[in-house]
């Protein structure tokens, strides 16, 4: 699980309004990134039918690459797909409830701000728990305060070596420090969708997660 939250990939067409959601999606697979979580959320982001076909296609280029395909919140969609795994917020369904709906093999994540909201979300099963936000960011407007790296030190403390991936603000600056601080991976949209280069933009985020494996 540690492996594949190290260059955790999330995005929905209404963070990339000027460019194709798959040719950013297929580049950013051949560049090495290790999880996607489609996050279609927000002003101007497809619904229904739309919503659910952009889904199947970002999910088959996922499938060819052989990375993890997670829905973002929307467990209905998740299990109609056939998706690798569902992530939910602390506001969205009930984890007990999302536990009971999908299928055994289903990868759950949780969002958590805080050491208590991380140890329940162990406690009701999640298999990771996405941490943050680190820094202030303007890709989510329902974005909570930056927990900063010492809460994502505490947060470690408290779970021992539960599975981390931090969310929220992080890029190439900061990816080291957040690794120094105890998440076993990144998650990050902006830098990606923004990127006049993907592939350098991946290889720049990897440079700050390998120094921490030498």
């Amino acid at each position: 699980m540690k492996e594949e939250l190290e260059l955790y990939f999330i995005m929905g067409s209404q963070n990339c309004p000027d460019k194709d959601p798959e040719d950013i999606l297929e580049h950013a697979l051949k560049a090495g990134i290790t999880m996607f979580q489609f996050r279609e959320k927000g002003e101007r982001a497809r619904v229904g039918e739309a919503k659910r076909q952009l889904a199947e296609r970002l999910q088959a280029r996922c499938r060819a690459h052989r990375i993890p395909f997670i829905v973002n919140d929307d467990v209905d969609l998740a299990i109609a797909i056939g998706a690798d795994g569902v992530h939910v917020g602390q506001t969205d369904e009930a984890m007990q409830v999302v536990k009971e709906r999908c299928p055994e093999h289903f990868i759950i994540g949780v969002s958590a701000q805080n050491a208590e909201e991380a140890k329940k979300a162990i406690r009701d099963g999640a298999h990771y728990i996405g941490v943050g936000p680190i820094a202030a960011t303007r890709t989510k407007i329902d974005a909570k305060f930056p927990i900063g790296l010492t809460g994502l030190r505490e947060i470690r403390k408290q779970v021992g070596d539960f599975p981390i991936v931090a969310i929220g603000g992080i890029n190439q600056k900061n990816a080291e420090a957040v690794r120094q601080a105890g998440a076993d991976g990144i998650s990050f949209i902006s830098v990606l969708t923004k990127a006049v280069n993907i592939r350098q933009a991946v290889d720049e985020l990897k440079m700050g997660m390998e120094k921490m494996h030498r």
